[in-house]
């Protein structure tokens, strides 16, 4: 019986590898010091914003792509389980509390415990095993209790066991709870409900519940394998699983994941066929299973009892290494005869129903290709053609040094084979390869060679250039056509042909080309241009059996995808992880079945298919992490856990003190497995214009800001050129104490107080200023008016003299016409008295007459006479108009009595007046009396000095 049940355990297995894909999926492996933590790691999540979460033995990991971050419980201990909530919220057990991380001002997580709100009977906790979130409850799940809080994180009520709870399962909302000798349960509407009256999961621990259909559930048990519940009845799930099963999970694409304790881990169909088997002889560091979590990418999560892997299961990539048996740099491969044999620099290799390559006898050494023609697998080696029959190369006698094969065109029973030394026929002759001669003519290395519907052999030598080479009628000799920048082509080197939908093209250091046989010239092609630029250098291209184009390029590979209509779709991204992988000495992809290829490796081979290319990488945001300020020790301003957590808002500007404006910002970006092909632009707004260059680190620094108001800026690139979503994050670097503004109104108000004493002191300096300019100037004034008063006074003096002397002139000349007027009038009076006498003595009457008639014309002459008129004139010149003013004051003044006033004012004496008024003494005597009359003079009043005062 026990060897029946081993035979059927036995071909369980072998159906399960059969169904097995080809090669490993991509992994990579995190151990306890690269993280930082401990070694076991019991369940893991993640973020919206792809930040991965572990609960582990030292506290909660925080993985953001590319560093991890420990966050302990206060207690120090053991995290048994994390879930995050559709807020984000970040809900943990452990030992002897539970709660939840959420970040502090800076944004670092913080731990806040629920335990206090419990019952008093029931704070006294020893393990929390779970934490689930439902649609209206939070469930934490110990040993004895179930302890049930609403949403708003507050306690409700509690299930208490019969006996003890032993394992906890949540699947599509719903909590299944494995209870000891009673079995399984579901929590519905408060209360745990039997789903099976099965007695078997009373006495084995269920591991794992996963959902197969609305009806259907498959139970995993840790040592009793794996069970079907259906409507309440359990029978075995296909055939046993023997493994002990530590943890299950059903994956997004309905397959199953199955974490063993010994074992590594299984990939299951949804009927139970293995699809995938890793452990640590083909992949795993290690082959204990403890948690299992499938990200937002596709990629699955294995927490170990020592470290942590992720496998890219949603990759349409898988290497084939030395993990399935296959050693040494991948050359060629081929599928025939429904096995796939890889040509690597250590021989041929071939994988069929087992995972394992296994190694094809006297084929050590380095193989270029592996081609099947006419039902024999030919083997193109350094040491020569040899054939594989059965497990065994046998090799053809012939030269060394061949590069590749290919039927000779329209002759069936030939082969045409490349070589060191230039190319060679072998024949098929009843059902065997020989060599029959070398083609003359042509002696240069043939590598790559292709034919064309001509049957031209067209040969691209690496550094030559290209050849067209036309054999004879005798198969014998070519003659050959050279080819190079003449007649088209860029260069000589880089040069290759290829035969794509039945046509030749040709790769150039400037692109693809092909031959215009009527000019005999090369050309650019057209129709590539639509998916290579111009000058895109391409080192290999291989055509699959549906039309789909795979190349490789300098910085790019990929596949032009063949539509109906006969266009391509260009899928290049997600090959950008291939390109460090491949051989680079020469590269090859071959084509096996249509939409699979395998890509030449540094490693063996990877494998793709177009089929499984459903690949979409999740496009998660760049994320700032960290900022500290930077100085002998750095301090940590921001922690990045505000903005990761989807339900924080964004925070205040930080603000900055100006001596300490030395910033550092760390960022990332949570794309899996990404960390060495990430790249960051950083922009600071506020100092910068715009973003910078692409830089691969991840760290950007600021020294000595000024004060102001700043927006850091950051995106990132990842290896699939996608360009992540940015984050910004804003501060405000205070000024100096001395260009505050409270410094500044200090400033201010010490300017107005400086400027008002400086006013005050300026202004007393201004006015003493002013007053020794006022008395300099009134000096220079009092000088100048001096100078001037002495000018004037000297030009008075000087016209006063003149005057005097004009009135000095004139006095003389009036005393000169006055002596002259008495003088005259003296005379005449004299005259007139010596004719009176004559008169009186004469006895003539007619004398008398004659002497009375001179003095009548006498007296006349004197009392017409026109010197007073003249005298007059000087008289006032000389006495400042004094007659003019005199008379027009004293208008009843007779004109004697004017003459009288002058002559007063002359200060003549009485008998000069009476000679010039031709009257007595008496008379001006008696005129003066008058004359005082008029003028209302007084006796006191002296007549003369009126007159000379006036």
């Amino acid at each position: 019986m026990k060897k029946v049940y081993l035979l059927l355990v036995f071909l369980f297995l072998q159906v399960s590898i059969f169904a097995q894909d080809i090669g490993l999926p991509f992994s990579k492996y995190y151990s306890s010091q690269e993280y930082q933590g401990g070694i076991q790691n019991y369940a893991i999540t993640q973020s919206t914003k792809g930040l991965i979460y572990i609960a582990n033995n030292y506290g909660l990991l925080e993985y953001d792509g590319t560093t991890w971050r420990r966050y302990a419980l206060p207690s120090g201990t053991k995290l048994r389980h994390v879930q995050l909530d559709e807020d984000g919220q970040i809900y943990v057990t452990g030992q002897g509390d539970f709660g939840y991380f959420t970040p502090n001002r800076i944004g670092q997580l913080e731990f806040q415990s629920l335990k206090n709100k419990l019952p008093e009977a029931f704070k006294n906790l020893e393990e929390v095993w779970k934490v689930y979130i439902t649609s209206e409850e939070i469930l934490f799940c110990t040993t004895r209790q179930i302890f049930v809080f609403d949403k708003k994180q507050n306690y409700r009520y509690d299930l208490t066991s019969k006996s003890a709870f032993e394992s906890f399962h949540f699947q599509n909302g719903q909590l299944y709870v494995n209870e000891v000798s009673s079995g399984l349960y579901t929590l519905q509407n408060g209360q745990l409900v039997s789903i099976s009256n099965s007695e078997l999961f009373s006495d084995h621990l269920v591991t794992g519940v996963l959902q197969l259909s609305s009806n259907q559930q498959i139970v995993l048990t840790r040592d009793a394998g794996v069970f079907e519940l259906q409507s309440q009845e359990v029978k075995k799930w296909k055939d046993n699983f023997q493994s002990a099963i530590n943890t299950a999970l059903r994956l997004k694409n309905g397959n199953i994941a199955i974490g063993t304790q010994s074992n590594g881990l299984y990939i299951l169909s949804e009927r139970g066929a293995t699809l995938l088997y890793l452990n640590n002889n083909n992949g795993l560091n290690n082959n204990s299973v403890v948690s299992l979590f499938e990200d937002l990418s596709g990629n699955l999560w294995i927490g170990h009892n020592n470290g942590l892997t992720l496998v890219e299961l949603s990759k349409p990539f898988r290497k084939i290494n030395q993990f399935s048996g296959l050693t040494g740099t991948g050359y060629h491969a081929i599928l025939y005869d429904d096995k796939t044999y890889f040509g690597t620099n250590n021989g041929v290799y071939v994988q069929n129903s087992d995972p394992k390559a296994k190694f094809i006898e006297n084929s050590t050494g380095q193989v270029y290709q592996l081609k099947s023609i006419e039902n024999h697998l030919l083997i193109a080696h350094n040491d020569g053609a040899f054939v594989i029959k059965g497990n065994q190369a046998n090799k053809i006698e012939g030269p060394t040094g061949i590069w590749n094969f290919q039927r000779l065109k329209n002759h069936p029973n030939l082969i045409l084979v490349g070589g060191y030394n230039g190319i060679y026929l072998y024949e098929i002759n009843h059902g065997e390869v020989r060599f029959l001669r070398q083609i003359k003519g042509f002696s240069e290395s043939s590598r790559i060679i292709e034919q064309d519907d001509k049957g031209n052999i067209w040969v691209a030598h690496g550094y030559k250039g290209i050849y067209k080479l036309q054999l004879d009628q005798s198969l014998e000799s070519v003659n050959v056509t050279a080819f190079g920048p003449e007649s088209g082509l860029p260069t000589n080197t880089l040069n290759n042909v290829w035969k794509l939908g039945n046509r030749l093209i040709f790769t150039t250091q400037a692109g693809i080309f092909k031959f215009n046989d009527s000019d005999q010239l090369f050309e650019r092609d057209p129709f590539f241009l639509n998916y290579f630029g111009a000058g895109d250098v391409i080192h290999y291209m291989q055509e699959d059996q549906l039309g789909n184009i795979y190349f490789i390029a300098e910085h790019e590979a990929g596949v032009l995808e063949k539509k109906v209509d006969g266009s391509f779709i260009k899928h290049h991204q997600l090959f950008n992880q291939l390109l460090p992988l491949l051989n680079d000495d020469l590269q090859n992809i071959a084509a096996t079945r249509g939409n699979e290829v395998l890509f030449a490796a540094n490693e063996g081979f990877i494998h793709f298919s177009l089929n499984q290319n459903t690949y979409q990488p999740n496009e998660f945001p760049t994320l700032l992490r960290s900022v500290f300020i930077t100085g002998a020790v750095d301090s940590l301003i921001f922690d990045g856990n505000a903005y990761s957590i989807p339900n924080q808002g964004k925070q205040e500007a930080i603000k900055i003190p100006y001596q300490k404006a030395n910033i550092r910002f760390e960022s990332s970006n949570p794309t899996p497995n990404n960390e060495k092909d990430l790249e960051f632009q950083f922009w600071l707004e506020g100092l910068e214009p715009g973003y910078g260059e692409w830089i691969e680190k991840r760290e950007k620094a600021y020294t000595n800001l000024r004060e102001g108001k700043y927006t850091f800026h950051v995106r990132s690139r990842n290896l699939y050129g996608e360009l992540a979503e940015e984050t910004s994050w804003d501060f405000e670097v205070l000024p100096p104490w001395y260009r505050s503004q409270v410094a500044y109104g200090v400033y201010f108000l010490m300017l107005c107080i400086f400027g008002f004493t400086g006013y005050l002191t300026i202004e007393k300096k201004y006015q003493k200023r002013a007053r020794q300019l006022k008395s300099a100037s009134r000096k220079v004034i009092e000088a100048k008016d001096s100078e001037l008063r002495s000018s004037q006074e000297e030009l008075e003096r000087l016209k006063n003299e003149k005057l005097k002397q004009e009135i000095q002139l004139k006095d003389k000349e009036l005393a000169s016409a006055t002596m002259h007027l008495i003088t005259k009038n003296g005379f005449i009076d004299h005259v007139k008295g010596n004719l009176t006498g004559i008169i009186k003595k004469s006895k003539n009457q007619e004398v008398k007459n004659e002497i009375q008639k001179v003095i009548k014309n006498i007296e006349k002459n004197i009392a017409e006479d026109e010197d007073w008129e003249q005298f007059e004139i000087h008289f006032d010149q000389v006495h400042g108009d004094f007659m003019s003013r005199f008379k027009k004051i004293h208008e009843n003044l007779s004109p004697q009595e004017i003459k009288l006033s002058a002559y007063l004012r002359m200060n003549l004496s009485t008998k000069e007046i009476a000679y010039l008024m031709n009257i007595s003494v008496r008379g001006v005597e008696i005129a003066r009396y008058r004359l005082r009359k008029k003028l209302n003079l007084t006796r006191e009043d002296n007549l003369q000095e009126f007159i000379l005062k006036f």
